[in-house]
Order: structure tokens, then sequence, then C-alpha cells
């Protein structure tokens, strides 16, 4: 018998009806974690004065979700790879809205970032199902944007906390924010009912069966008619030697691994600390807390753009030079807002920057997706963004630090070029193009 890849079926397709409607239901449960873990950057100067926070406790603020976020990108890996993307994803929605909209009720700063933290499971188990998921249903010649853009959603949800912010925190105060931030839970419920299982996964755990299904009800979305697919007519890709966690510092696979861990790292560093701070140091700019959270909801509005683009670029000019050229643009778009002496200035620069560092990190998630085979590729992504989360933790705490020294907003903001050109270094010297190969074979040695 003849057998087909799934990734030779879903080629043929080509973008369906059935992509979008797994692209749509991903991306809004991005941007329910994005709103849910951009808040705090919006309420930071309301919780300060509340609770007379030093500069440090301050930056701190942002940085304790991240330590959640490490904890569930590690454990989102085994548990997807485990028992599937789909229940994985509802599971990590329900945990980040049941732990959030409690801070309404916390009077502590030790309350608030026990909270954070544990909410931040939630976040951290999101991000890499989703970018694997889209990974594994999109046509190879569109992968790079589907898996790039899909972290739009998430930006959007930064945008839609400074959007909430605004209107709310002046009238209601700061912690009804954090009580819309519990609606997402229900979400969950609809991802169960309406989200498709991976092929991949599926015919991975030798459920080849339902993966079938799967495949008919995507070519009746297409072109209205499903093809017959016999029991044994689809071909797996043979199992690796190793799976889990030792898998990714195997010989073959550990220059990878140590490349994008890097990569995801610095880039961490750069876009939590940028926007963990960006809202209150215009708001001490002189900006006003409205005019501030504008300037910075405008800054997430491009951050958006720029991780759409991304994608596109990634099919086109390959994603080691899309990443290379993503943390160059950012470094020189923060050395411009930096240096930024009047509204105009900062108002243009501050989107530039947003479009650029979301280019690179969200550049870089073709990359970790397709680094690994099916039996461990969300292990592999999972990790990568867990180990980012720690730039992530250390990158407004390290804001906070530099302020304390008296550098003020240029110092602040420039001295974040360092890791981005440390990102496009290591992406230079160390990434392998993976532009144009099929699912299957991404993330195989040799294949």
């Amino acid at each position: 018998m003849t057998k087909t890849s799934i990734s030779e079926i879903v080629d043929s397709l080509g973008v369906s009806k059935y992509t979008f409607k797994i692209y749509f239901l991903i991306g809004l449960a991005l941007i329910f974690a994005g709103y849910n873990y951009m808040i705090v950057s919006y309420t930071m100067p309301q919780m300060t004065k509340e609770w007379t926070l030093t500069k440090l406790q301050m930056g701190s603020l942002s940085s304790w979700s991240i330590i959640g976020l490490l904890i569930g990108g590690l454990g989102a890996g085994v548990i997807s790879d485990r028992i599937g993307r789909k229940k994985s994803l509802a599971f990590f929605i329900i945990v980040f809205s049941l732990l959030t909209f409690p801070v309404y009720f916390v009077q502590s700063f030790q309350g608030f970032a026990l909270l954070r933290i544990l909410g931040g499971i939630g976040f951290g188990g999101c991000i890499p199902i989703a970018v694997t998921m889209m990974s594994e249903s999109s046509p190879t010649k569109n992968r790079g944007y589907f898996t790039s853009s899909i972290m739009s959603f998430y930006v959007l949800g930064w945008v839609l906390a400074g959007i909430v912010a605004m209107y709310v925190v002046p009238i209601y105060g700061w912690r009804v924010c954090y009580l819309v931030g519990g609606i997402p839970a229900l979400y969950a419920f609809v991802m169960l009912a309406a989200l498709p299982e991976s092929f991949h996964w599926l015919l991975g755990k030798g459920r080849e069966n339902e993966a079938i299904n799967l495949i008919k009800r995507m070519e009746i979305a297409s072109r209205g008619i499903a093809g017959e697919w016999a029991p044994g007519s689809l071909a797996a890709p043979p199992p690796p030697k190793k799976v889990g966690v030792s898998a990714l510092f195997s010989p073959e696979y550990r220059q990878a691994t140590m490349a994008l861990w890097i990569i995801y790292f610095m880039g961490s560093v750069v876009i939590y600390a940028i926007n963990g701070w960006l809202p209150t140091l215009l708001v001490g700019k002189g900006y006003g807390l409205v005019k501030g959270y504008s300037f910075a909801v405008l800054q997430n509005v491009l951050g958006a753009v720029g991780g759409m683009c991304t994608g596109y670029a990634a099919d086109i000019i390959g994603r080691r030079r899309n990443i290379i050229f993503g943390w160059i643009f950012t470094a020189v778009a923060m050395v411009l807002l930096g240096f930024a002496t009047n509204q105009w200035q900062v108002v243009i620069c501050g989107m530039l920057v947003g479009l650029a560092m979301n280019w690179g990190l969200s550049g870089t998630q073709p990359l970790l997706a397709e680094g690994y085979p099916t039996e461990f590729r969300n292990t592999g992504v999972s990790s990568a963004q867990a180990f980012g989360r720690i730039g992530g933790f250390l990158g407004p705490i390290a804001g906070g630090y530099i302020q304390q020294m008296g550098v003020g907003f240029t110092g602040t903001i420039v001295f974040f070029t360092i890791p981005a050109v440390i990102s496009s270094i290591v992406a230079f010297l160390f990434i392998v193009e993976t532009k144009g190969r099929s699912i299957e074979s991404v993330g195989r040695i040799n294949a």
C-alpha cells in the first residue's frame, strides 16, 4: 500500500477554512493570556503607590508571573506530548484565569506575588502549545507565517490590557482589571468542544483512525469532499532514538537547543523589560497616565504588526536571516527611542521598537517548532521558552536596578540593546536554516 504523509495532504490542500479555524481559536486563547500577563504593567503605578514599593519591588511586579511562566513552560511540553495539545491548552487557560481574578482581593505585595507566580503557570503552558499546534497544522510553504504570527494575538492581548486599563483604572480602580482576567475560564470549554487535536500527535500515538477522521474534516472544509483513507495509509516517520528532555541535549540536538535557548533568553530580556517598564517610564517622563498608556498601546499595536510581518519574511528569506535582521532592527530602534527628545519622536520610535522586538521574538517561533521531531517537539518548544522566561524575569528587575543607578530614561532603554545584539550574533553563528522542509523532516537529523 502506498503511504502518504500528513504534510503531503496538508500541503496539497493549502491554507483552508480548517487552517483558519485552528488559527483563530488558538489566537483568541493567546489574546486572553496576553491580557492577563500584561495588565500588571498598566496597574504598576497604582499598586506602587498603595503599597509604597521601591523601584526594585516595582520592577519585580512584572517578574513574578514569569516564574510561573517558567514552571508552566517546562510542564507544558511533557504534558502536551503525552495527553495531547487540545486538552493541555484548555487546562492552562483555566489555570491562569482562575488565579488572576483573586488579585482583586489581595492586600499586600507578597500576596500579589504568590498569585502571579501561580497564574503564570497558565501563561507559560499556553504559549508553547499554541506555537506547536500551528506548526503541525500549517502547509509547509506557509508554516513560518502561521507559527510566527500566532504570537501576534498574544501581543493583541497586551493592547487589550492597555485599553481596558485606560478606561477602568481612572473610574473603578486597578483591582477591577483583574476581575476581567477571570472571564477566559469559560472559553476553555469552548476550546474543548471546537478545537481539533493535532494530526501529527494522534498519528505519533498510534491513533491513526482519529487522525484520518480529522483529515476528512479538513478536506471537506477545503474542497467540499473527503477522500478515501484506509487504515495504514498514513506514513508515520520513524521514532527518534530518545524522547523527552534528555533528547534535547543528545549530540544530534545539542547545538540547536543551546542556540535557541540563548536567543529566546536574550529576546525575552528585551521584550519583557521594555513592555514591563515603558508605560511607567513614559508616565515618569511627564506624559500623564492616559497619554503614557496610549503610547505603550500604540507600541504593542505595532508589535502585533511585527509578529504578522515576520512570518511572511521567514517564508521568503528564511528563518535564520529573518531573526538576524529582526534583532539588529530592534537594537537600532531602541537607540533611537532612548535619545528621542519630543513627543512625536517618542511615539514613532516607540512604535518602531514594538514592531522590531516582536519581529525578532516571533520570528524565532518557527525555529523552535522546527528544531525537533513530533515525539518531543512541544518539549523542545516549551523548554526553550521556559529558559527564556528566566530572561523575562530578570529583564524588568534589571530595568529597576539600572534606574536606581540614576541612568534615566535614555540609559534604561539603550542598555537593552545589548541582549538584542547578542541574539543576532548567535543566530548568525549557530542557526541552521529549515525553510521549505516538511514538518516530518524538520528536527530529524539527516532527514
